[in-house]
């Protein structure tokens, strides 16, 4: 987007603060965010927000290296990990909170929400499923575990469109948050129009 998606303005907050908001405020005990580095101001942004800062070693993987940062630094007490990307800024806290309680009554390996039957995130990956997320071999990331488990996957239909809107370009930004061309740097906003 030529920008840091994750400071991108999303109604006054973040991309990374909303993120982080909806797992915190719908039951998710810690909430990690995994990072090339581990200062800069999306890492300030998500520790002022309530978030850990994990490094992420290997950007360069995609998604999958964001979850696997965060898998190798969970203690043996965490049942399960909600796996969000950051350009899902429309997420609600309902809906994390329903997929948390489905998780614990069910114990199934995977619980996706799906919004008019598409599948979306965040995604809850049960532990028996963390030891295959740090395999090398997964030619898909995280998207091959779910399709080698979907038989066991539990699907939670959902009214929360958030779940399947990926922000990836400035015209789905544009169309999301006609008002939102700002950037957050460090206390101050540089306004973006005409990038």
């Amino acid at each position: 987007m030529g920008t840091p998606k994750a400071l991108l303005d999303a109604g006054g907050l973040t991309f990374v603060e909303r993120v982080i908001h909806a797992h915190r405020a719908g039951g998710c005990s810690r909430v990690l965010v995994a990072l090339p580095t581990l200062d800069g101001p999306v890492a300030a942004r998500a520790v002022e927000a309530g978030a850990r800062v994990v490094k992420n070693p290997s950007p360069a993987d995609g998604p999958i290296g964001s979850l696997r940062a965060s898998l190798r630094v969970l203690d043996d007490s965490v049942e399960g990990i909600s796996f969000c990307p950051v350009d899902h800024p429309l997420l609600h806290e309902d809906t994390v909170k329903e997929l948390i309680d489905v998780f614990r009554r069910t114990r199934a390996p995977l619980v996706v929400p799906t919004f008019n039957g598409k599948r979306g995130h965040p995604v809850l990956f049960g532990r028996a499923l963390f030891e295959e997320l740090l395999n090398d071999a997964l030619p898909e990331g995280a998207r091959t575990v779910v399709h080698r488990h979907l038989d066991a996957t539990v699907s939670v239909p959902v009214e929360d469109e958030g779940t399947v809107i990926d922000i990836d370009d400035m015209i789905a930004y544009r169309r999301h948050y006609p008002d939102g061309y700002h950037l957050h740097v460090q206390g101050s906003v540089e306004d973006l129009q005409g990038r």
